[in-house]
């Protein structure tokens, strides 16, 4: 990455007119200023701009003709749809996109990750669970088998933290599971399994200290007895902890409602008697994703993410990527990492499998983008998967989940998931991450009740003007005035603070909570 200004090493001046350029075959660099720059700015190499350009949006510099490759990050986002002169605007009505990268003859396991040293010493305070996973959040959840009993959950909710709740100082919040699953739809198609075991295995996340209860309807096509299978996740006594509203011992609404409450309190006293105690850092399990990109999150936030996910696994942490159109460009990027080929097979098979979905609804991974992405700079799906993948930084890739599937490994690992802020979140909380870092450079509130969200901003101005909703700011890295490493170190020490509960994002502070969304590729009928 480099700056088109001061000699290396001089400090950036904040009202001087720059750029970044990703790699030094880049033909495109995007602009850093605030609020862009006009036409006819000078550049210190010489660079003039014949248009106005936003910021983040890019800029050509060299002259290129009609059907040239535009090349960003090193690899090629696009083609030129006209001739695009030295310091034109290249802007997405412009550009071209690439057909998908096909996926047969790719490197495998062809890029092994530079040894380093094992990172000892980190630790945080946790909360051990009998499966030997460890929350950093002592939580009880209220899973739901049917969107039907929701109304009722969320009334039983409101009563417990009231009512109950200030009686168990131990216990951090309760929450409700809910979702708009469970009937109405063909149970037993191809592909309702993934919403099923998403369910299942959110129950059993390790902020939920293996403590659940659940609240059924009774007719529902979702039966308890299929949520949770005997033997099928190790949580403890589910029998005990079941409310089934259709039963004939209730008698009226309250009487639903304190028996909710009664089975909540049992829960409660249990979850109560646990305290924080040191683990590693090789116990935290770590999602990380992106929403709201911009041109910047492939330089700053995303890379800051990255370098705080290699601490990780050299710490022995588990790290988790997903969001498969934001990674399918560069597919053959994350082969060559895979550690061997099986683990490469997999991401193959998780490409091919979201292919044919998006074929059968009759779109391609072009549909990914937003307004937003693109008023950020982001002129399609190839240019913001370059910059979405190094959220995963270098390291080699262990393991491949499918959608909802619990994580048993540790390091970095794949686990593939629509590209949508909530289903990729809820799919992770399945998969049992006990931390999520969360990347925005347009601005996003989103947040999760069940783990702690800490939010990395890409950008000063939205740093600025977020303030109380932004925790870490990257935008820093753009201007000079910190680099890639300094940022991801701090995200990794706030990371343990979080976890450890001595400090709370901006998301927790004011209980931003967006709801659950599954996803479930099945028919609805």
């Amino acid at each position: 990455m480099s700056h088109a200004l001061a000699a290396p090493g001089a400090p950036l001046r904040i009202d001087e007119p720059r750029y970044i350029r990703m790699h030094a075959n880049d033909n495109v660099a995007i602009v850093v200023n605030d609020g862009g720059l006009p036409a006819g700015t000078p550049f210190p190499d010489g660079l003039v701009l014949l248009d106005r350009v936003p910021q983040g949006h890019k800029i050509a510099l060299k002259d290129l003709a009609e059907g040239d490759a535009i090349v960003r990050y090193d690899v090629t986002i696009g083609y030129a749809l006209r001739d695009i002169p030295r310091g034109s605007w290249v802007e997405e009505s412009v550009v071209r996109m690439p057909p998908a990268r096909a996926l047969d003859n790719l490197p495998i396991a062809t890029r092994a990750a530079a040894p380093v040293e094992p990172l000892e010493g980190y630790t945080f305070m946790g909360f051990r669970n009998a499966d030997g996973t460890v929350g950093t959040r002592n939580i009880l959840a209220i899973s739901t088998t049917v969107q039907c009993v929701t109304g009722v959950v969320e009334f039983a909710v409101n009563r417990i933290r009231a009512e109950l709740l200030p009686k168990y100082p131990n216990v951090d919040d309760v929450i409700g599971i809910e979702h708009s699953y469970g009937c109405g739809v063909a149970i037993d198609a191809p592909g309702a399994e993934i919403p099923i075991r998403t369910l299942r295995n959110i129950a059993s996340n390790p902020n939920f200290g293996g403590q659940p209860m659940a609240v059924s309807l009774g007719c529902e096509k979702l039966q308890p007895a299929r949520l949770f299978p005997a033997g099928g996740i190790p949580i403890q006594d589910i029998g005990s902890s079941l409310v089934v509203l259709q039963d004939e011992q209730h008698v009226g609404f309250m009487s639903m409602i304190e028996s909710i409450m009664r089975t909540a309190e049992r829960r409660l006293q249990q979850l109560d008697k646990r305290r924080r105690e040191e683990c590693p850092a090789a116990d935290l399990v770590v999602g990380v994703q992106c929403g709201g990109s911009d041109a910047f999150s492939g330089v700053t936030a995303n890379p800051a993410v990255g370098h705080a996910s290699d601490l990780l696994v050299r710490a022995g942490a588990t790290v988790m990527f997903s969001e498969v159109t934001e990674v399918r460009d560069g597919i053959d990027q994350l082969t060559a990492r895979a550690i061997n080929a099986d683990v490469a097979a997999a991401m193959v098979r998780e490409m091919e499998w979201y292919d044919a979905y998006l074929r059968k609804g009759g779109v391609d991974r072009s549909a990914n983008t937003s307004p937003g992405n693109k008023k950020g700079g982001l002129s399609n799906i190839v240019e913001k998967a370059m910059g979405s993948i190094v959220k995963s930084g270098s390291s080699a890739i262990s393991g491949v989940l499918s959608p909802g599937e619990k994580v048993r490994q540790k390091g970095l690992i794949y686990a593939a998931t629509p590209a949508s802020d909530f289903v990729c979140g809820t799919l992770q909380v399945a998969s049992g991450i006990n931390m999520h870092v969360f990347t925005t450079g347009r601005g996003t509130p989103y947040g999760l009740a069940s783990v702690p969200v800490i939010k990395v901003a890409t950008r000063n101005d939205l740093a600025r003007r977020w303030h109380d909703l932004m925790d870490v700011n990257a935008g820093r890295i753009a201007t000079g005035e910190a680099t890639i490493e300094d940022v991801g170190f701090e995200l990794f020490q706030l990371i343990l603070d979080v976890a450890s509960g001595r400090k709370k994002t901006w998301a927790e502070h004011w209980k931003l909570h967006n709801p659950l969304a599954l996803f479930n590729p099945a028919p609805i009928t």
